[in-house]
């Protein structure tokens, strides 16, 4: 079980990477709504589009994390955080620590990453 320490320590990582991912989404909307310009070259154009997309590509992979970021912030009210869903061990802090947004402890993790390989997922 965690620490009170422990616990607001994790809240403060938690919510410092999610005010920094809404702060680079903003940034995004803005971006993205400046750039106007009229593009006579369909090159240029084109090269526009693909920028665009790969941004929306990476927004939209943030915009998962922070859905499982406040997921954690939820699991460190009710008491669950840090708790593996798989086996109800423990996770480790320093899995923790590297990604505060697990749900499954290092064991569990392998054993469901090489599921996924026999099952070619």
């Amino acid at each position: 079980m965690l620490s009170e320490k422990k616990k607001k320590m994790f809240r403060k990582l938690l919510m410092e990477r999610l005010d920094d991912l809404l702060k680079e989404a903003n940034r995004t909307v803005s971006g993205m709504t400046d750039q106007g310009g009229n593009f006579p070259d369909p090159t240029d154009r084109a090269t526009l589009e693909s920028d665009r997309n790969f941004t929306l590509r990476i927004r939209d992979r943030e915009r998962k994390l922070i859905a499982k970021i406040n997921e954690a912030l939820d699991r460190l009210d009710d008491g669950t955080f840090g708790i593996c869903e798989e086996c109800g061990e423990e996770i480790s802090e320093a899995r923790l620590k590297a990604r505060p947004v697990t749900t499954l402890c290092i064991d569990c993790k392998k054993k469901q990453e090489n599921l996924e390989k026999v099952k070619g997922l």
